[in-house]
């Protein structure tokens, strides 16, 4: 039998090594991803068509910032006035003209500098919808990665199960072949192979369906292998809800959108207060005529007109959209205001989960682990004399084996709430820097246990889609 002390002792302390190492050493940050998730990072972001797509579309409304500025382009025209229908001369009469005339609409004052802002407030809320999207790809590409690599993991516990189990079933066997054993034990070993087997085939068509998922949002043409993680560098994190709450606050993209939305409302708002204003059309002409009959040279003529709209039906149409418009505030105000209460309890949420997570795996690593291992080899030992039957000693077995896998998921959950923090607080937790620590062991005006950057580094900052 394969001892399990041995197993424990290579679990718990390699990563509690990892993570002292991981303290000492020079780090960038409060945490960093691994390498090879930085390189698919940076692949989602350059090959992802959903962001492209957005991101030309970011363009179109950056082109479109001159043209809601710019006037619309001056008419030109020619005619004939007071052409007589029963010769159709031109010097018949002498109010018989040929027309050249051109004309210009000017909106009213100010019109153009609110179509101007609309289309940067357009420009700016793209942005922060890009910024966004990228966010939830980035966790989307994170959390599949983390899920693989539990995948992974629980794949090796599962092999680990198996090749115990069968040497469970030929002990039970040979027990059973010689009078000492029972023939229930033998089934039991058959029937638990049979349920590690289903629990690897359901394990590889989900490691499968997530390396899909992967090579889905990165945009490849074929299907490519993903490795998942190995053993993770894990820091102990303690922050303070009311630094990360204000970051949420003042870099999460979703905010911004909503932002966008009230100053484009404020700006549809002053443009309907505009429309009960006319707007200008100037026009001028000129008139050529011939010679009269009598061979007398007639002044040619100059003409101008302004033509303004009246808003006689202003109840019916101005009224109604200065009123759909002032809604139109009012709703994106609240959306607004409902994410912004919304953000600091989630954010407290994620905190709170990270916390107990940390507990968790405290608990498992402080001793859990060895407790079962102890317990699988002690049940192990009562079976070969006899002191225990062979259902509590391969369940022992199994739970010393599954309480390591329990301790993995947890690693991983902790990993993936990092990743949601970093989705809601809208930065990156690898910029952010670490409190320094005196030789005292004090971290100077740095609350004790907590992490504050003097300013981090939005996660829309830090890569930009071209």
């Amino acid at each position: 039998m394969v001892s399990y002390q041995k197993r424990w002792l290579c679990f718990v302390l390699v990563p509690a090594i990892m993570m002292f190492a991981a303290g000492m050493a020079e780090a960038r940050g409060l945490y960093d991803k691994p390498p090879e998730l930085e390189r698919l990072i940076g692949e989602l972001i350059e090959n992802n068509e959903e962001l492209q797509s957005l991101a030309e579309e970011h363009h179109a409304l950056a082109a479109e910032i001159s043209v809601a500025g710019a006037l619309d382009d001056p008419r030109l025209g020619i005619g004939v006035a007071n052409l007589p229908t029963d010769t159709f001369s031109f010097s018949q009469e002498p109010m018989t003209q040929k027309t050249l005339f051109i004309a210009q609409k000017f909106p009213w004052f100010g019109k153009l500098d609110l179509r101007t802002q609309r289309a940067v407030v357009a420009v700016e809320r793209q942005k922060a919808v890009i910024d966004a999207r990228r966010l939830d790809l980035v966790k989307a590409v994170t959390t599949t990665y983390y899920d693989l690599g539990f995948v992974a993991e629980s794949l090796r516990v599962n092999a680990e199960l198996f090749e115990m189990v069968q040497q469970m079933l030929q002990v039970a066997e040979a027990s059973y072949a010689s009078g000492q054993g029972l023939q229930q034990d033998v089934f039991q070993a058959q029937v638990e192979l049979g349920k590690l087997i289903d629990e690897q085939i359901e394990l590889e068509k989900r490691q499968y369906t997530l390396g899909a998922r992967i090579n889905e949002l990165l945009n490849r043409p074929a299907y490519g292998e993903v490795q998942g993680p190995g053993e993770l560098a894990l820091p102990e994190l303690v922050l303070d809800p009311e630094v990360v709450q204000r970051w949420a606050l003042d870099y999460n993209p979703m905010l911004r959108v909503r932002q966008a939305d009230i100053d484009r409302a404020l700006v549809n708002i002053d443009l309907a207060r505009k429309n009960y204003y006319p707007d200008m059309d100037f026009n001028v002409a000129y008139g050529q005529r011939d010679e009269d009959r009598t061979g007398r040279d007639l002044p040619d003529f100059v003409s101008a007109s302004v033509v303004v709209n009246l808003p006689l039906w202003q109840g019916q149409k101005q009224d109604k959209q200065l009123l759909a418009e002032e809604n139109r505030h009012k709703a994106a105000t609240k959306a607004y205001e409902s994410l912004q209460y919304a953000l600091p309890h989630q954010v407290d949420a994620v905190l709170n989960e990270i916390d107990a997570i940390q507990e968790n795996m405290r608990l498992f690593g402080g001793g859990l682990l060895e407790q079962t291992a102890n317990w699988s080899q002690s049940a192990l030992s009562a079976y070969e004399v006899g002191k225990v039957d062979f259902d509590t000693m391969i369940k022992a077995h199994m739970r010393a084996l599954q309480f390591q896998l329990q301790a993995q998921r947890y690693r991983f959950q902790y990993t993936t709430k990092l990743t949601e923090l970093e989705t809601l607080a809208g930065i990156a937790l690898k910029d952010i820097a670490r409190p320094e620590v005196s030789a005292t062991g004090a971290s100077g005006p740095v609350a004790p246990g907590h992490a504050m950057p003097a300013r981090p580094t939005p996660l829309h900052h830090l890569a930009e889609v071209n």
